[in-house]
């Protein structure tokens, strides 16, 4: 018995901390015991002569590009059926979302870490995971690629006024929900997908569940299709403020920014939540010290 918990002990110091999100955040490097890592400065002025900074932020600007562009069209199409049966429906838009997501992060995770989503770096952010300038250029990355994605979508199905006549594909709280209601389903919504970051992505879980082969971005898709699932019918589920921006821009009708605050302010609180769970109570890291 002795020999088996070395042996899992050993196994659970095996990997560094601080990896991207993604496929890359399990990555080995044998020989090395598992230390917690350093938080990340709040202000890395040599970032800002490094190719590979800038390089991270065009990969977050074609990511939410695409995923604007594949969702919001799916969207569309479902507002053009004559009836829901003869499309996706809500089921096939939450698919949309979930498997571009699934399919995003696990294209950038070795470049920018796949963030995809404000509340997703404000979270990562907050646990000291990248520093606040990096933070903010991955942000405006996201929102520019978000309206450049939207505005495609207008482009190609703006005949006979059909994107504006549809909404656009833009977040409102629906008829029958108080403001409340959305405001709750965001702070959830993004404290499920935050929560799922932070665990699929979590090194020293990965090291300690080594014998349960993971994907990241598999349970990263995953949670925002369920999520989409559970709140499409109250706010068109934002869980995103660069895809509620960038919907909302191009749409540009009052009815798009009347609740639009509620699509920034519960998905950066549901971040925060998120953030200040992991590691204040599931990796206990103020504590380690004391």
């Amino acid at each position: 018995m002795e020999a088996k918990e070395e042996d899992v002990s050993l196994g659970a110091n095996k990997y560094p901390e601080r990896q991207p999100i993604g496929t890359a955040a399990q990555s080995q490097d044998d020989g090395k015991d598992y230390k917690e890592p350093p938080p990340a400065p709040l202000f890395e002025p040599g970032e800002l002569t490094s190719w590979s900074f800038y390089r991270a932020g065009i990969a977050e600007f074609i990511a939410t590009f695409l995923f604007l562009y594949i969702t919001v069209l799916t969207v569309m199409g479902v507002l053009k059926g004559p009836t829901k049966c003869q499309t996706v429906g809500i089921q096939g838009i939450a698919w949309a979302f979930g498997g571009m997501i699934f399919a995003l992060v696990y294209c950038t995770a070795g470049i920018s870490g796949g963030h995809i989503n404000p509340a997703v770096t404000f979270g990562l952010f907050l646990a000291r995971k990248l520093s606040l300038t990096r933070a903010v250029f991955y942000i405006i990355m996201q929102t520019l690629g978000a309206i450049a994605g939207a505005a495609v979508v207008k482009a190609f199905e703006n005949k006979n006024h059909f994107f504006e006549l549809n909404g656009g594909g833009a977040n409102s709280v629906a008829h029958g929900y108080t403001k409340g209601s959305g405001l709750g389903a965001e702070i959830i919504g993004t404290f499920v997908l935050v929560y799922t970051v932070f665990s699929a992505t979590d090194a020293k879980r990965s090291a300690r569940d080594s014998h349960v082969p993971i994907l990241a971005p598999l349970p990263i898709g995953f949670a925002v299709f369920l999520v989409h699932l559970a709140t499409i019918p109250i706010t068109g589920t934002g869980i995103n403020p660069a895809r509620s921006l960038g919907a909302a821009i191009i749409y540009n009708k009052k009815h798009a920014w009347d609740d639009h605050w509620i699509f920034w302010v519960g998905p950066f609180i549901g971040a925060a939540l998120a953030a200040l769970y992991h590691v204040v109570v599931i990796r206990a890291i103020p504590f380690k010290n004391k």
